[in-house]
């Protein structure tokens, strides 16, 4: 299992490069979502299962949820910005999809 404390340095790295403000990152185990950001109180969870993925996989999860705090939805909006930090994030999706199914 990879380090709690360097996730989370991760996590808030890519939250100053998108520029949303997280106060706090909780992980632990979630049973139907990667992650959850709540912009208000700028809690961000996340599935402790990331720390087993590879970091191109995490870190397209971190950026998914991130840009939430800047778009509320998968609109055009945040698909350009996710476009703009995981260049390939259509393969990354597809590779979470695969991995679900694979359970």
């Amino acid at each position: 299992m990879r380090n709690k404390g360097a996730f989370k340095n991760r996590v808030r790295a890519w939250a100053r490069k998108v520029g949303v403000d997280v106060q706090t990152i909780s992980i632990r185990r979630m049973t139907t979502k990667w992650a959850s950001y709540t912009k208000n109180s700028q809690l961000i969870i996340f599935d402790s299962e990331l720390l087993t993925m590879d970091k191109g996989l995490s870190d397209y999860i971190i950026v998914h949820e991130l840009l939430h705090g800047v778009a509320p939805n998968h609109g055009k909006l945040w698909k350009v910005l996710l476009s703009g930090y995981v260049p390939d994030w259509e393969l990354m999706d597809k590779r979470l999809r695969q991995r679900v199914a694979g359970k």
